[in-house]
């Protein structure tokens, strides 16, 4: 990874995953040409809404129940993308307000508006590092300074693995990724798929990658089982997020969206 300062500056003129995912989670941080492919993928794809809603309650459910039944009170959040509401810090303080988080992200304007947003707990600690999410060197050795390793720790990949398209790579950065944590760490991931609306998530896909960046992938349930290999799935498994634990309320309203989710824990 360059130092900081050969790092390219923000570039207003192609758009952006993290700046149109606020963008469609109704944010302001973004610029035109986010809005204008945000919008066309919408124009034919408006569940894609659905989709960025769908994540973001996925991450509220499975951080709850990381904090609430698993007793995990540190949280490594790779991917974190621009500052909206209930981020991770957000919900795991509000439960356990001595937890620390490290988010990691390699955007600069993500990064300059987390440092401004994402602010922790008093009693808790949030801290943020500049790093791709194939440096796992990098990430890890940033994360040992505000977590504790030898203790068990919520790794969060939410729309993530999806923008590295080759899986060995994933498999590889997973790999060593959770080699480092603690026995009774989990493994939280999101990633959209193309088997809940094959066509449409494709066509996704190819106006994504003809004007955004970094460039998407679509992946399978079993793709995604398969990056969990020797690790425990908690129950139901892969499922699409919304089907992930729904509460109470939302049980016989939720339906599927073209996004899967699942959390495993290294044993």
């Amino acid at each position: 990874m360059p130092p900081r300062s050969t790092r390219p500056e923000i570039d207003t003129t192609v758009a952006h995953n993290a700046r149109i995912w606020n963008h469609w989670l109704g944010g302001k941080d973004n610029y035109p040409v986010d809005r204008e492919l945000g919008e066309q993928i919408r124009s034919f794809f408006p569940e894609i809404v659905d989709n960025a809603l769908a994540d973001r309650a996925f991450l509220v459910r499975t951080v709850t129940h990381l904090v609430r039944e698993e007793g995990i009170d540190q949280f490594l959040d790779i991917g974190t993308g621009l500052p909206t509401h209930n981020n991770t810090h957000e919900v795991a303080q509000a439960l356990a307000p001595h937890a620390r988080v490290v988010y990691v992200d390699n955007d600069p304007l993500v990064l300059a508006h987390a440092r401004a947003l994402l602010v922790g707990s008093e009693e808790g600690r949030t801290d943020y590092a500049d790093a791709d999410m194939t440096d796992p060197d990098t990430i890890l050795e940033a994360a040992a300074r505000t977590l504790d390793l030898e203790r068990p720790v919520g790794l969060m990949l939410l729309g993530v693995i999806n923008f590295v398209g080759d899986d060995a790579v994933v498999r590889d950065v997973l790999d060593r990724l959770l080699g480092a944590l603690a026995p009774g760490s989990f493994l939280v991931l999101a990633h959209p798929t193309d088997e809940v609306d094959h066509e449409r998530a494709h066509e996704v896909a190819q106006a994504w990658n003809e004007r955004g960046t970094p460039k998407l992938t679509v992946r399978s349930a079993e793709q995604l089982r398969g990056f969990c290999d020797g690790l425990e799935l908690l129950e139901p498994g892969v499922v699409s997020c919304p089907l992930w634990r729904p509460d109470e309320t939302e049980v016989g309203n939720v339906r599927p969206v073209a996004e899967y989710g699942a959390v495993a824990r290294k044993r």
